[in-house]
C-alpha cells in the first residue's frame, strides 16, 4: 500500500508540478504528517523532491526529472501489451477495466516507449482458442473469478465428464486458461457426514461444466503455501498420465511413425523414441493410449500404416471397425 502511495505522490508532482502538503494529502487521502514522512522517504531513496518555503510554496520535483513508470524499459513496456488477453479479460468481466488500464499506461509512458507499445498492440494478437473450436460457454466464470479475487466461499453444481451431477461447497483459489478452456482450482469442503481430511483437498474443475455457482457471505483464508502455477503443472502432468493407461504393441511403417508423431499426444508418441523402420519397412513400438475406444478411432486414422499386435481386444475392435467401414464403401 505504501509503495503505491509513494509512486502516486511522485506521479502527482510530475504531472501537476508544485503541490502543497495539504493538496497532496487530499489527493492521497492521508494526513499532511503522512505526506511529510513520505517525502522524506522519497528523498532518502534518491528521488529529487524539494520543498519551496513561503507563500506559494510546496513540494516539487527537480526541473527535468521524470520517472519512467518505475523504470520500465522498452522491452518491458512491449511485454505488457504483448501479454494482454483482451478476450480473457472480457470473459472475466474486466474488459472495460483493461481498456482503461491500457489507456493509463499509454498516457504515463514517455513518447518513445508509447510508440513501441502501440506498435506491439497493432502487430501482435493472441487467440487462445484452438483451431476448429468455438469458445466455451462459461456463464459462471465471473462468479468464480469474484470468489478468487475476494476469497469468498462458493456453492457450485457441477456436471462431471461422465454426466454425473454433483454439488459442492468450495473455496476458489485460482483460475487457469488452457487451450481456450477455463479451469479453476478450489479447496473442497467435506460433505455433511464425512470425516474432515487431514490435508486440504484441492481439486480442479472445468468452468464450462458448472451448471450453477453462487458466492456465500463468508470468506476464507488462502493456504499460505498454495502456488497456483506449480499446482497446475503437477495436476496437468498427473491428468495426462492418468489418461494414458492402456499399453499397446504395434507395428508401424515409416509413414505410420510420421503420423503418430504428428497426430498423437506427446505421451503416446513418446513410445517411438528414436525408432525407425527396419529393412522390411516396419518397426515395433509400445504406445500408451487412453482406452480401447480411443485407440480405435486414433489408429484407424493411420490406415494401412499401423498393425496392432497387442492387446487382442484392441486388434479385434480395430479390425471390426475397419471392416465395417470397408463394407459401407464397398456396397
Amino acid at each position: 500500500m505504501r509503495a503505491s502511495r509513494l509512486l502516486s505522490l511522485v506521479l502527482l508532482l510530475q504531472t501537476r508540478g508544485r503541490m502543497t502538503a495539504a493538496d497532496l494529502a487530499a489527493e492521497l487521502e492521508v494526513s499532511p504528517r503522512t505526506v511529510y514522512r513520505d517525502v522524506e522517504a522519497l528523498s532518502g531513496a534518491g528521488i529529487p523532491v524539494y520543498a519551496d518555503r513561503g507563500t506559494g510554496g510546496g513540494y516539487r520535483l527537480l526541473e527535468g526529472y521524470r520517472t519512467r513508470l518505475t523504470g520500465l524499459t522498452g522491452a518491458e513496456a512491449e511485454s505488457l501489451f504483448l501479454a494482454g488477453l483482451p478476450q480473457a479479460a472480457a470473459e472475466l468481466g474486466l474488459g472495460a477495466e483493461m481498456a482503461v488500464a491500457h489507456l493509463k499506461l499509454l498516457a504515463a509512458l514517455p513518447d518513445d516507449l508509447r510508440e513501441r507499445a502501440e506498435r506491439v498492440r497493432s502487430r501482435f494478437h493472441l487467440d487462445a482458442v484452438g483451431w476448429w473450436r468455438a469458445a466455451e460457454d462459461t456463464p459462471h466464470l465471473a462468479t468464480i473469478a469474484a470468489g478468487v479475487w475476494r476469497q469468498r466461499t462458493a456453492d457450485i453444481a457441477y456436471r462431471r465428464f461422465d454426466g454425473t451431477a454433483v454439488e459442492r461447497t468450495v473455496d476458489p483459489l485460482g483460475l487457469v486458461l488452457k487451450g481456450g478452456g477455463w479451469y479453476f482450482l478450489a479447496r473442497v469442503h467435506p460433505r455433511p457426514g464425512t470425516r474432515t481430511a487431514a490435508r486440504a483437498d484441492v481439486r480442479t474443475f472445468r468452468v464450462s461444466r458448472l451448471t450453477a455457482a453462487a458466492l456465500r457471505a463468508d470468506s476464507f483464508e488462502r493456504p499460505a503455501d498454495f502456488d497456483l502455477a506449480r499446482r497446475w503443472r503437477e495436476w496437468s502432468a498427473d491428468f495426462e498420465r492418468s489418461r494414458h493407461t492402456l499399453r499397446t504393441r504395434v507395428r508401424l511403417t515409416e509413414r505410420g511413425v510420421e503420423l503418430v508423431r504428428a497426430l498423437a499426444s506427446p505421451i503416446t508418441a513418446a513410445g517411438l523414441d528414436d525408432r525407425s523402420p527396419g529393412a522390411d519397412g516396419w518397426c515395433e513400438a509400445e504406445l500408451f493410449v487412453e482406452s480401447v475406444p480411443v485407440a480405435v478411432s486414433q489408429f484407424a486414422a493411420y490406415g494401412p500404416h499401423i498393425e496392432v499386435l497387442e492387446p487382442a481386444e484392441l486388434r479385434a475392435e480395430l479390425a471390426a471397425y475397419l471392416r465395417a467401414a470397408a463394407d459401407r464403401y464397398g456396397a
